[in-house]
């Protein structure tokens, strides 16, 4: 576990890990060997001259001292580490997680990533402020100890050792057979979080159905099997459990009836006698405390393993030397691209010219966000090539593309901020009057008037205070105050009322004007001025053309039309 916090942590972080590690290993050490002052403690406490116990008294207690000093010594490093390395390590995650490409948050990612950026990293850090040192004095203390006893007399120390090798085979199989349960109880209380997540999310639909009494069998079902995975996981760790209490405590035995035949046939002393008892009684209580240390070790693992693998993602790979293009047209040239086993896109080659504005539609799962996502590099194509004004967007660079593409996605996220902060991501070095203009230029100043506080009204937790259009109007004022010469669009009125769809529309024809546009587009207005419309189906195109074009042809896309929004279509 060690090699695995190394490696989270990063080089930069593991020497403070491995100067804490040996002053909590120093620490344990002290203690064990500060034992073997028993012996002679007591056997001048048993001789003749109890006086003569003072030098040993006094030797024992500087011992205690200096194990004392050492454990403080390491506790306080370890508390100083943690929350320095807890720091270090957000801030690790949190680039990480900005070099990751935006196709590898999708899925259950964002929900994992969640859970690890709060629990997760607090779990993984607490190793080194209060897990390490237990377990380093409840693995090396025990050693130590034994040690002393071997140098006591051989025979009490061989009784004592012969528990090692047992309580090692114990743990290491106790560990792999919690790994399964473990991994599947992780696994049950993620499921079940999403179900609790789902359920809240239902309460309008539940509730308008008058079903607020009625149990919600999926919730139910996930807590159900949390119930029976914890079960599962606590019986999987009991064997380990009762087999260390019963080999620690058969050791301790053995070693109690061997010292008292050795003493009653005189080969020993009542002093060697009752410094082993002590030497036995103080090895068994840290060996006892692993069982629990195991668990929460096993959980502070799983965290770890967790958080090692997101660092360990690899992004997608940047260029040696970017590539600046000159211009801004854009060319699919026989792309083909996967999702596990399905093909999204399959040899698909379209180009766009500078300036000018393609539609593209089709049926659900035809492609036409990942259309989207590949010109701005979310995924890296399998075969063939996305080209940027004839530069290959892998040449180009990560930062440098973003320069070039301005995205507005239908489903717009906010921060928990003020408005103006929100458009402000979209530039921001941009003058308070930019800000104002692109403002404007989507109609979002509308939105501003009205609310109280204006620029600084908050948006709420993911624009939760701001309707769908309003939120619709500061994405794309942000995209406007980008100013970026290629613009991607992905269905952005669709599910907007009228009023803002108006809105948000006007806002939108100023956002393409003069720049290189790709729409997924339903609606009749937007595909109707685009300069021309590929119809996907399969990953392929089936038709293009321009919107009349394909209406006259009466083929797959004047058919989708028709069905989609009726004789509306033709009005």
């Amino acid at each position: 576990m060690i090699r695995t916090l190394l490696r989270v942590l990063g080089h930069e972080h593991a020497r403070p890990v491995r100067r804490t590690v040996a002053l909590m290993t120093a620490a344990a050490l002290a203690e064990g060997l500060s034992y073997a002052l028993l012996l002679p403690l007591l056997r001048a406490l048993f001789g003749g001259a109890p006086e003569d116990a003072r030098p040993w008294l006094i030797a024992f207690g500087a011992a205690v001292a200096v194990h004392s000093a050492l454990r403080y010594a390491a506790d306080l490093s370890g508390f100083r580490v943690g929350s320095t390395l807890l720091r270090g390590t957000y801030h690790r995650l949190g680039d990480q997680l900005a070099r990751l490409p935006l196709g590898w948050y999708e899925g259950n990612r964002v929900g994992e990533v969640s859970v690890l950026a709060g629990r997760g990293v607090l779990r993984a850090m607490s190793v080194i402020a209060h897990l390490l040192a237990p377990f380093v004095s409840a693995t090396v203390t025990p050693l130590a100890i034994v040690g002393v006893m071997l140098a006591a007399d051989w025979r009490l120390g061989l009784a004592a050792a012969a528990a090692v090798p047992f309580v090692a085979v114990i743990r290491t199989r106790t560990g792999r057979s919690t790994a399964t349960a473990d991994a599947e109880r992780h696994a049950r209380d993620h499921e079940a979080a999403g179900r609790v997540v789902e359920y809240l999310q239902a309460q309008p639909v539940l509730r308008a159905g008058g079903r607020t009494a009625e149990r919600f069998r999926l919730l139910d079902d996930a807590l159900r099997e949390v119930r029976r995975a914890s079960r599962r996981t606590a019986l999987s760790a009991l064997p380990g459990v009762v087999g260390l209490t019963l080999v620690v405590q058969a050791a301790f035995t053995a070693v109690l009836a061997l010292g008292a035949h050795l003493a009653l046939g005189g080969t020993i002393g009542a002093a060697e006698l009752l410094a082993v008892l002590v030497l036995a009684a103080r090895c068994a209580d840290p060996l006892l405390s692993l069982s629990e240390l195991g668990g929460r070790l096993r959980e502070a693992r799983h965290e770890l393993d967790r958080l090692d693998a997101v660092l360990r993602a690899e992004p997608l790979p940047e260029p040696a030397v970017p590539v600046s293009p000159v211009r801004h047209d854009l060319e699919f040239a026989s792309v083909t691209f996967r999702r596990g086993d399905r093909t999204v896109l399959d040899g698909l080659s379209l180009s766009v010219p500078q300036g000018r504005r393609l539609a593209v539609v089709g049926p659900s799962g035809s492609g036409k966000s990942t259309l989207l996502q590949l010109i701005a590099r979310f995924h890296d194509v399998d075969a063939g090539a996305v080209r940027v004004g004839g530069v290959d967007v892998r040449a180009i660079g990560s930062d440098a593309l973003r320069e070039r593409c301005a995205v507005v996605f239908q489903d717009v996220r906010l921060f928990d901020g003020t408005i103006e902060e929100n458009v402000r991501l979209g530039r921001p070095d941009a003058d308070p009057s930019e800000v104002r203009a692109a403002a404007t230029a989507a109609r979002l100043d509308e939105v501003v008037a009205r609310l109280p506080g204006g620029w600084s009204a908050p948006v709420g937790e993911g624009g939760a205070l701001l309707s769908g259009g309003e939120r619709q109007r500061v994405s794309i004022a942000r995209a406007l105050l980008r100013d970026a010469p290629v613009v991607l669009l992905d269905e952005v009125t669709s599910a907007l009322d009228p009023v803002n769809e108006a809105a948000v529309h006007e806002g939108v024809e100023r956002l393409m004007a003069g720049r290189t546009v790709v729409t997924v587009a339903h609606r009749m207005r937007t595909v109707r001025r685009a300069d021309r419309v590929v119809f996907l189906d399969g990953g392929r195109i089936v038709e293009q053309g321009t919107h009349d074009e394909l209406l006259r042809l009466g083929g797959r896309y004047a058919a989708f039309w028709n069905a989609a929004l009726g004789p509306a279509a033709h009005g």
